[in-house]
């Protein structure tokens, strides 16, 4: 049995990740910021947590919440969406939200959350996306979002130098069928879930720092 911990997991693909993993044995810490998360969580056998990721100091109680543990896997999954191309600026509520979600939350829950990887040399997934493929950029769609994880994806690079008996990489779900990939989307959270979790499982050390799709192709030029 492994113990998983998963970073925003109130809907879509993180509360997916906690019901593969409870369904399969495995301990699952989870979190959510809201009351209705937190019994969806609950109701799956998972140990809910409350926590805002965009909250520095939410994040810092989770240390002491966690004392003691050993993650074989950690998946940060909470993100926030925005579609808006580059005919505008992005307002500066919407940049703060994107990036305190998507990028300041890893990079707070990095150094509290690696270490307990690390003691079970395990690994740390950080659910990017495919929008933050430089390479790929063909139109200016979701500017900022692509923004926030192109850098999440350089957060994590950086991060795993400091962190080598833990593998961390950026995962691309795919587009995937939730609120934020809509009805259209090839995939549905349960096959996007299961090809990452085949995935995850297969990590190697010397792919610590990597970019990789869902099926673990890596991208180039990212």
């Amino acid at each position: 049995m492994s113990t998983v911990l998963v970073l925003g997991a109130s809907r879509g693909i993180g509360l997916e990740f906690v019901r593969q993993y409870r369904a399969a044995g495995d301990k699952v810490i989870a979190t959510a910021r809201t009351d209705e998360g937190l019994q969806k969580i609950a109701a799956l056998g998972a140990e809910p947590v409350q926590l805002d990721v965009a909250a520095p100091a939410s994040i810092g109680a989770l240390a002491g919440q966690l004392d003691g543990e050993k993650l074989d896997i950690a998946l940060y999954v909470a993100g926030v969406y925005s579609t808006a191309g580059a005919k505008e600026p992005p307002t500066q509520a919407d940049f703060d939200q994107v990036m305190r979600t998507n990028v300041l939350g890893a990079m707070q829950a990095i150094p509290k959350v690696a270490p307990l990887v690390e003691a079970a040399h395990g690994r740390f997934v950080f659910i990017s996306s495919e929008m933050g493929h430089i390479a790929g950029a063909h139109s200016s769609f979701g500017w900022l979002y692509r923004a926030s994880k192109a850098a999440l994806n350089m957060t994590v690079r950086a991060a795993s130098y400091d962190y080598p008996r833990a593998t961390l990489v950026a995962l691309s779900p795919g587009w995937v069928r939730t609120a934020m990939g809509g009805p259209g989307a090839p995939l549905s959270p349960e096959q996007s879930v299961a090809a990452m979790r085949r995935t995850i499982a297969l990590l190697a050390a010397p792919q610590s720092g990597a970019f990789l799709d869902h099926d673990g192709t890596p991208f180039d030029g990212w």
